[in-house]
């Protein structure tokens, strides 16, 4: 799932990498906090759910200004990008194939992400 925005890619980027930022624009993300002193390949930390309930997450993948995956609670879950694109980028996420109900989800980020980015 993707979406173009009119902003440049690293304002995009910097959103989806910023920890204080996940709530706002993640539906299912009520708080992060990370055990590193910045997001990397094999970081840990905690992501609290709505509810309240921190899981664990590590990430798994990380290409700095383009691409980071993650592990929450040991399962694999979402895929977070951002791509040049004319005059301004596309930011994309991608859920498990097993997680296909996620993808309204993943919209609803992109849309916030936009609106954060924009205004």
């Amino acid at each position: 799932m993707s979406r173009h925005i009119e902003a440049p890619s690293d304002v995009v980027w910097c959103l989806l990498t910023d920890l204080d930022a996940w709530p706002r624009w993640g539906p299912t993300v009520a708080g992060a906090d990370l055990d590193a002193a910045q997001l990397q390949a094999g970081a840990t930390g905690r992501v609290w759910t709505p509810v309240g309930v921190p899981l664990p997450f590590t990430i798994t993948e990380f290409d700095p200004g383009r691409t980071w995956a993650w592990r929450v609670a040991g399962v694999p879950a979402t895929r977070h990008g951002v791509e040049p694109d004319g005059a301004g980028c596309r930011a994309w996420m991608s859920a498990p194939t097993w997680a296909p109900a996620y993808l309204p989800v993943l919209a609803v980020a992109l849309r916030r992400i936009e609106a954060m980015a924009t205004g």
